[in-house]
């Protein structure tokens, strides 16, 4: 390393020199002494090692991340919101009148509550997860015990609480700072993540599967129609065989008809075929996407983990193995009560009126303290 710090020693006597000869602005004496920092922490001390190096080389990068990402919040919910309506606007458009017009009555009933019931669960739950608070830990000096003290709050970090740099604040129970929620996802909103995610895939999945015959009728329609105006020469003489003085042969007269009969393909119908395969396209793509990633989310709540503990945990996994030890998770309290702790599941009922209805119950705990001792036994028989 010390060739490393000859040149880093280097390095900063030229920035040093530079803002001596000249004056700079206000504004770029913070970027400024910010890089003379990440250098000054490549040789900060002898336990210095290549992931260090690296670490901080690339915090420019996740610093231009975090400002995007803070200032383009809004942009991205505004995106969840126009494509989500645009696709329930088709479906209402173009969907529910073939329905009512081709399905039996019991279809009929099953499409109309299933769709609806689908619609309020995302928008109630996006709402949740957006307006909701994930939780704060106290800036006071309390009596909670903590783990460690934030770098950068400068406060005492409880348990499972990390800073995010987006929002500039410590998270209870941090899972990850999501861009499409403007928001983080926390102790408090964690729920309403998570269903949102679930629902919006069922709603997508939905719209794939039912859609799908739909979807291979509008493309065919609007590649006939291309043909056809591509083949198209221009308008047919029908009276050829009055200028001649011979009838028109029955090939001519059977081809003359069908152009004539052809119905035109307005703009209407042009509009209706791209809006379903547009639905089709986009509702089949997000239900690939986001479905992986509610499987994933899925995974770590059956662990008793959130993402950032997912890579802390198997650090120390792999850590604990080389010393021939066995990592335990200590938030887990087995597959069905993290999911009961997850949802807030006290008795039989709260699987109907917590899970598949809307509903605004606060999560167990205050997500201080995680030494919930009655859980982990099993809460209820199932």
């Amino acid at each position: 390393m010390r060739p490393c710090s000859t040149v880093m020693h280097l390095l900063l006597r030229c920035m040093r020199g530079c803002c001596r000869r000249s004056r700079m602005p206000r504004s770029l004496r913070r970027p400024l002494s910010y890089i003379k920092l990440i250098f000054k922490s490549l040789y900060f001390n002898s336990l210095t090692n290549s992931e260090v190096v690296f670490d901080s080389m690339l915090e420019p990068v996740f610093w231009m991340v975090e400002i995007v990402t803070r200032w383009f919040g809004m942009v991205f919910v505004f995106l969840v919101v126009a494509l989500t309506s645009s696709v329930i606007f088709i479906a209402y458009y173009c969907l529910l009148p073939l329905v009512l017009q081709t399905y039996s009555p019991g279809w009929i009933m099953w499409h109309i509550c299933y769709g609806h019931w689908i619609i309020v669960m995302i928008a109630f739950h996006y709402y949740k997860a957006t307006s909701t608070p994930p939780g704060y830990p106290p800036k006071m000096k309390t009596d909670v015990p903590f783990v460690s003290v934030c770098k950068k709050c400068i406060i005492p970090k409880p348990a499972r609480s990390h800073h995010c740099g987006i929002c500039k604040t410590c998270i209870l129970k941090m899972d990850h700072h999501c861009p499409w929620l403007n928001n983080c996802v926390g102790h408090y909103n964690h729920r309403y993540f998570f269903s949102f995610c679930l629902f919006l895939t069922l709603g997508c999945m939905y719209c794939s599967i039912s859609g799908r015959n739909l979807f291979i009728d509008a493309y065919n329609a609007i590649d006939h129609f291309r043909h056809m105006e591509a083949e198209k020469q221009g308008v047919p003489v029908t009276g050829i065989g009055l200028l001649i003085g011979i009838a028109p042969s029955e090939g001519v007269a059977g081809k003359v008809l069908q152009e004539v009969s052809q119905p035109p393909y307005t703009n209407k119908d042009r509009m209706f075929h791209k809006s379903i395969i547009y639905m089709w396209v986009l509702t089949s793509t997000v239900s690939v996407a986001l479905g992986a990633l509610t499987l994933w989310h899925a995974l770590l709540i059956t662990r008793g983990e959130t993402s950032i503990e997912r890579h802390i945990n198997h650090k120390e996994t792999k850590r604990l193995a080389k010393r021939g030890k066995v990592y335990r998770n200590p938030f887990s309290y087995g597959k069905l009560n993290n999911w009961k702790v997850f949802f807030g599941v006290e008795k039989r009922s709260h699987w109907l009126t917590r899970i598949f209805l809307p509903s605004g119950h606060t999560p167990y705990g205050d997500g201080l303290t995680w030494d919930i001792y009655p859980l982990k036994k099993d809460m209820m028989p199932v």
